[in-house]
């Protein structure tokens, strides 16, 4: 079995980078073993350039956020993309609905694995450009990594922390690959 543990986000707007630089903390701090392939990818703001990607995988973990009417920055939501529930939108930033039509395509074409979201909502900074991410979203990080690591765990994946980079530090380095950290 192949696994994907997809980034998405743009890190030049703060928050909205989160799925991205939480998926480079995981590879930066976690060693991990497992009878499967398991690959981190730095998915950016890439979208429709995906779909070769995670149509290669037979199951994916997106890490993003979400926008929910009413919900406090830094709460997280987990939900298979099968059954989203219907208080998420991805309707908050620039590439969030494009990474919604773009698996809406894949899953048209008869290509979609079986997909699984963590989304967090973020404090959305408008035009101005940070590697800063804000106290509420690094809190809700924390429970972003435990499902992440649940959700490994749960496919035969053992991950043992090898590390202990800080999130802020990973982020403020996404920019330019976190291979070195």
């Amino acid at each position: 079995m192949k696994i994907l543990v997809l980034g998405v986000g743009n890190i030049l707007f703060g928050d909205e980078g989160i799925g991205v630089h939480l998926c480079n903390y995981l590879k930066v701090n976690y060693k991990f073993e497992s009878p499967h392939k398991i690959d981190f990818i730095d998915g950016g703001t890439l979208a429709q350039m995906l779909i070769p990607i995670i149509t290669s995988y037979d199951e994916v973990l997106i890490l993003d956020c979400v926008d929910v009417d009413g919900a406090k920055i830094g709460e997280v939501y987990h939900f298979p993309f099968s059954k989203v529930p219907n208080i998420i939108t991805w309707a908050g930033s620039a590439h969030e609905v494009e990474m919604l039509q773009t698996l809406r395509l894949i899953e048209a074409m008869g290509d979609l694995p079986p997909v699984s979201v963590i989304g967090i909502i973020p404090y959305i900074i408008g035009e101005d450009t940070t590697f800063e991410l804000s106290e509420s979203v690094k809190e809700g990080a924390k429970v972003m990594e435990k499902i992440a690591l649940d959700f490994l765990e749960q496919r035969g994946v053992k991950a043992t922390r090898i590390k202990n980079v800080d999130l802020q530090f990973v982020a403020n380095h996404s920019f330019k690959g976190v291979d070195d950290l």
